[in-house]
C-alpha cells in the first residue's frame, strides 16, 4: 500500500484557486445542542459501503430527512449534505464519534435545497462548507428557506402536529397511544428545530470540478449539469469505485420543482461514463443497478412532450396534475406512480420554463 502523503491539499480544477495546509486542520467548534435536538435511542443508521465510507440514514427518532455521506480519511472526515436542521447535524456529528475521532474538515453541499443544507450552521470555522457556486447563489438569495418545496414542508409541519393531535384524542389503545406520542414529540421537535435555522451558503464554491486528495484517497466533486436543480454536484470515489448523487440520482423519479427536466437526463447521461459500482443516494437505500439510471432518463424524456401537449391546449396547471399518466414507469417504480396524476409542482416548473420561452438544446455527453 502507498505510504499517504503528509500534505493537506485541496486542488480546484477548472478554478484559478488552490489551497494547501500543511498541517493537521483544526477541529471544528463543539456547539451546545440546538433547539429541537432531544430524542430517544439513535437518530441514524451507519452503513458501512466501503473502509472509512458509510451511508447515514436517518432512524426515524429525529427528522433528518435526506441521507448524508460520511468519508473519513488519513487526518479528516468529510460528510456530503447536512440534513434538514441544526438539530439533525447535531446529532449527526454527536452519534459520528460511534465510528471516528477524527475531526470533520469538510462539508459538501449538493444542492441548496433545505433537506440537504439547513444543518450547515452547526459547523463552526474550521470546517469548510463546499459546493457549486450556483448553491451558494441560491442560499445567500434565501432560496433555500423559500419556494414551493419549503413553503409545502412549513405547512406540513402544523398539520402533522394537528393531526396527530387529533388521532390522540380519539385513540384509547395503550400502545397505540404510545406510538402517537412519539410520533407527536418528534414533529414537535421537527418544528423548533426547523424554527432555528439560519442558513450558511458554501464558503468555497467551484463551477465544473473540484478534487480533493485526503492522503490516498481522491475525492471529485463534479457539476456535471444542471438537473434537479441548477447547480447539483455529485461526488465521485474513484478507487473505492462510490458516487454520491443527492437528488440528481435517486433510485425514482426525484422531486422535480427547481428542474431543468430534459438537460436532466443529459446530465444523466454524462454521469454513465464514471467509474462506478455503488450509488449512495441523498433518499433512500443504496443501489447498484445501474439500469435505474436508464429508466429516469425515460421518465423525464416522456413527461416533458405530455405536460408541452397539455400546457399548449391551456389545460391549467392543477387540471393537468391530475389528468396526465406516467403509469406505463411502473414496471420500474413500483407505487410509487399513480395510475394517473403526477406532482403538481413537477408541472408548475414545466410550465414556469415553457411560459419563459425556454428552449432546451441537447449538450455535448461528455464530463
Amino acid at each position: 500500500m502507498k505510504t499517504p502523503s503528509t500534505s493537506l491539499c485541496v486542488f480546484m480544477v477548472g478554478l484559478l484557486t488552490l489551497s494547501c495546509f500543511a498541517h493537521d486542520p483544526p477541529r471544528a467548534v463543539q456547539r451546545a445542542e440546538p433547539p429541537g435536538a432531544t430524542y430517544e435511542g439513535r437518530a441514524f443508521h451507519f452503513y458501512k459501503i466501503r473502509e472509512d465510507v458509510f451511508h447515514a440514514v436517518g432512524t426515524g427518532e429525529l427528522d433528518v430527512i435526506c441521507n448524508s455521506t460520511i468519508i473519513i480519511n488519513e487526518h479528516d472526515v468529510l460528510i456530503v449534505d447536512s440534513h434538514v436542521t441544526p438539530a439533525a447535524a447535531w446529532a449527526l456529528q454527536k452519534e459520528l464519534k460511534l465510528i471516528t475521532s477524527k475531526p470533520i474538515r469538510y462539508v459538501v453541499n449538493t444542492h441548496y435545497h433545505y433537506d440537504h443544507a439547513h444543518g450547515n450552521q452547526t459547523f463552526g470555522p474550521a470546517v469548510e462548507i463546499i459546493g457549486h457556486e450556483f448553491t451558494r447563489q441560491a442560499m445567500m438569495a434565501g432560496k433555500s428557506a423559500s419556494g414551493l418545496a419549503y413553503d409545502r414542508m412549513t405547512c406540513g409541519i402544523p398539520a402533522r402536529i394537528d393531526g396527530l393531535a387529533k388521532q390522540l384524542e380519539t385513540t384509547a389503545d395503550v400502545n397505540q397511544r404510545l406510538k402517537i406520542e412519539k410520533q407527536l414529540r418528534i414533529a414537535e421537535n421537527f418544528k423548533r428545530a426547523a424554527a432555528s435555522v439560519d442558513a450558511k451558503a458554501p464558503t468555497t464554491t467551484f463551477r465544473k470540478q473540484l478534487v480533493l486528495h485526503r492522503g490516498s484517497r481522491e475525492i471529485r466533486l463534479l457539476f456535471l449539469g444542471r438537473g434537479h436543480t441548477g447547480g447539483d454536484v455529485v461526488v465521485h470515489l474513484p478507487r473505492e469505485r462510490l458516487l454520491i448523487t443527492g437528488d440528481l440520482l435517486l433510485a425514482g423519479p426525484s422531486y422535480m420543482g427547481n428542474a431543468f427536466v430534459l438537460e436532466w437526463a443529459d446530465t444523466l447521461q454524462r454521469l454513465k461514463s464514471l467509474d462506478f459500482d455503488t450509488i449512495l443516494p441523498g433518499h433512500g437505500m443504496a443501489f447498484e443497478d445501474r439500469h435505474r439510471i436508464d429508466h429516469i432518463q425515460a421518465y423525464l424524456r416522456d413527461l416533458w412532450p405530455k405536460v408541452a401537449a397539455l400546457h399548449a391546449q391551456g389545460v391549467p396547471v392543477n387540471k393537468a396534475a391530475t389528468t396526465i399518466s406516467m403509469y406505463e414507469h411502473a414496471e420500474h417504480f413500483g407505487s410509487s406512480i399513480p395510475r394517473h396524476g403526477i406532482d403538481v409542482h413537477a408541472i408548475q416548473r414545466i410550465y414556469e420554463l415553457l411560459d419563459s420561452g425556454y428552449k432546451h438544446k441537447a449538450a455535448k455527453l461528455t464530463p
